[in-house]
This record gives C-alpha cells, structure tokens and sequence, in this order.
C-alpha cells in the first residue's frame, strides 16, 4: 500500500512538469487529466489505508485537506489553460 502510494503521489507532479514542457496547450490538458487521475488514485489509497488501520482518522482527514487544496489548484490551471484555447 505505502509503494501505491508513493507512486501514485509522484505521478501528479510529475504529469504536470510533462504537459508543461510540450508545444501545445492540449498536451498539457492532457497530461493534467493524466495528474488528475493519479491524485485520485492517492485519495483512494489513502482512504483504504485508513480503513485497514495504517492511517489514523486525523492524519487521513489532514491528508485529504490537501488532495483537495491540490486538486482546486489543478483545477484552476486547467481553465487557465483551456482559455488559451
């Protein structure tokens, strides 16, 4: 479970530096659905480790503050780049 974690958590920065780094914003867009799926597959993660008791319910909801704080900012940056389009 820590292992799905750890790749699930670094696959989010890392789709984003990779959609940065193409020529065209829908690139970009895509490779930010790709993040979006990932952090996604964190919160999951995350919540079935709290049920089978590795994480307490303050560090889960602590967590989960900030999937949610990543995600309104992905969201963001997702209509940022859609209205170049």
């Amino acid at each position: 479970m820590i292992s799905q974690i750890r790749r699930a958590a670094a696959a989010i920065p890392a789709n984003i530096a990779e959609g940065q780094s193409r020529d065209h914003t829908k690139e970009f867009l895509h490779h930010l659905s790709i993040a979006r799926g990932s952090l996604m597959e964190l919160e999951t993660h995350l919540i079935l480790s709290q049920r089978v008791n590795l994480l307490s319910q303050a560090d889960i909801e602590n967590l989960l503050q900030m999937t949610d704080r990543i995600s309104r900012m992905m969201s963001g940056l997702r209509r940022s780049l859609q209205k170049r389009l």
